[in-house]
């Protein structure tokens, strides 16, 4: 099977996502860590569409890029004018990159009802456009919108447009699913009639509103496209795009297809997480590949058959994709899940240790009351410390109270009042019981405050943990107030970040339970 270019469009296609806007510094970053990742091509947006994109071109020539190309992209010249007078395209030779993406309808209906032109013109339009980029010295693509849609609707135009970027010199015809619905045996058919009919290069470029984005590309490879076209984290508008990390170990590890290295794979879970984070998004648990929880294991059947033999169930190595196994632990878990996590988290206990049975039972009891370990590792590493004879607790929890009352603001408006929450705690450290009080914006943060009063006295590095994310999820909505309520704390102290968690029919014992254990936790990596 002939090589595969990987064209990323992170930088323009994944940005059209709802809540995402790259910044011109997180695009050059993440140009960087396409080109390590071993992208052909690094789409870099726009000129003609707003500023950033221009200044990200002008910045962009600075970078020492080792594989990557930058591409710029546009669309065909306006109806009605020269090419060589239509701004958008002066403006992708002004780029001063050596290659041009731009788009032109593939599909008869588009041209008629949304440009509002003739076929004739659309046909001028896309040959106009390329041959001036030609002649320019730069590489071009046609991405061939609706294409798909096109070949179903009228396959002679849409076989004519490609024709006419192909006769006047572009150098890859891109098959655009652009709505996403197509399925894949459509797609193999279509690609197949295009490569018959031009003789040029193909590239694919699919959506993923039917879930089948990732599906169709590989159809198209199958097909004989030789450009992959997608998105890291499948980022893009409505349902986004074909996602590269999905697409590039499937090509490599189940293809063949050699589109990276071994090396340049091995990095692809670092670059997913880096681009959700530019993006500011949660990467996704769930994703294949790179997802947290790709390669967990909870069932305890389960991580005694990857025990024996590690492809029982699994499909690749993580290893290769810069991800690792987990072994989740939860009512669902033996022995076995409680030693492979408790090893990973560097601590040492025996399968036949009295403890070990113990801490099993403990967990499923915990659990039945709203406890949860799949995402509060903190909070499981120090149940598997305090099952230890020799742990000594940095402090214990006594008791607490927390009073919310309403107060009359002095001075607003009459009948203007503020909801007031105090919170007053007993913490024993050594045998030394103390007793604080502390004001708050809701009964969590007063309580959060109060312990802290209290621990500072002894652990004054304790602050540098700050609460960063707070959680509440009501487990049996059928019982109303009185529901089991699971509470999740995320802490960082600027370098490292954990989960704790707490479980109670009461949210503010939940909540204090979390926050207790966010802290002990800090102290027991920290020599407390």
């Amino acid at each position: 099977m002939a090589m595969v270019e990987l064209y990323d469009t992170t930088l323009r296609d994944g940005a059209q996502s709802e809540g995402i806007s790259f910044s011109v510094v997180d695009k050059l970053h993440i140009t960087q860590k396409l080109d390590e990742l071993g992208a052909s091509y690094v789409e870099g947006g726009w000129p003609g569409s707003n500023p950033k994109d221009a200044e990200f071109f002008e910045k962009v020539k600075d970078l020492s890029l080792k594989h990557a190309r930058v591409v710029v992209f546009g669309s065909t010249r306006r109806r009605g004018i020269k090419a060589e007078e239509d701004k958008n395209l002066t403006m992708l030779v002004e780029a001063g990159v050596k290659a041009a993406t731009i788009v032109g309808k593939g599909s008869a209906p588009q041209v008629t009802r949304v440009l509002k032109t003739t076929l004739e013109e659309n046909l001028a339009m896309i040959a106009d456009s390329v041959k001036y980029l030609k002649s320019k010295g730069l590489t071009v693509f046609l991405d061939s919108e609706h294409f798909f849609d096109g070949y179903k609707s009228d396959h002679q135009y849409a076989l004519k447009t490609l024709e006419a970027a192909a006769g006047a010199g572009a150098d890859c015809l891109v098959l655009c699913d652009t709505n996403g619905g197509a399925l894949p045996e459509e797609i193999t058919r279509a690609v197949k009639a295009a490569a018959k009919a031009t003789g040029v290069p193909l590239g694919i470029h699919v959506h993923n509103d039917g879930g089948l984005a990732v599906a169709n590309t590989l159809a198209a490879v199958r097909a004989g496209v030789t450009q992959v076209q997608g998105t890291i984290n499948g980022y893009g508008e409505r349902c986004g795009n074909a996602n590269l990390c999905a697409v590039i170990p499937a090509l490599k590890l189940k293809m063949g297809i050699d589109c990276v290295t071994d090396e340049q794979l091995a990095r692809l879970t670092e670059v997913s997480r880096f681009v959700s984070e530019a993006a500011n998004l949660v990467p996704g648990p769930f994703d294949p590949y790179v997802g947290t929880s790709a390669f967990s294991h909870k069932a305890g059947y389960h991580l005694d058959g990857i025990t024996k033999w590690p492809d029982a169930y699994q499909h690749i190595d993580p290893d290769k994709v810069g991800n690792r196994q987990r072994t989740v632990v939860s009512d669902q878990s033996g022995k076995r899940n409680i030693i492979a996590k408790a090893k990973e988290l560097g601590v040492d206990i025996e399968a036949d240790a009295r403890e070990t049975q113990e801490l099993l039972q403990r967990i499923k009891l915990l659990e039945s009351r709203g406890f949860q370990y799949d995402n509060a590792e903190a909070s499981f590493e120090l149940l598997l410390h305090r099952a230890r004879p020799e742990y000594r607790q940095p402090f214990e929890l006594v008791d607490f109270m927390v009073v919310v009352e309403s107060r009359r603001r002095p001075s607003t408006r009459k009948g203007e009042e503020e909801m007031l929450s105090e919170a007053m705690v007993k913490v024993k450290v050594g045998k030394e019981v103390i007793h604080t009080a502390a004001e708050g914006d809701g009964p969590v943060n007063a309580l959060d405050r109060a312990l802290r009063k209290a621990l500072l006295q002894y652990y004054p590095s304790l602050s540098q943990v700050k609460l960063t994310d707070y959680k509440v999820r009501i487990l049996e909505e059928s019982t109303g107030t009185e529901s089991q309520v699971r509470v999740l704390i995320e802490s960082s102290d600027g370098v490292d970040e954990w989960r704790t968690v707490g479980g109670s029919t009461n949210i503010i014992e939940a909540s204090w339970l979390a926050l207790a254990d966010g802290l002990e936790y800090w102290l027991l990596k920290h020599g407390g």
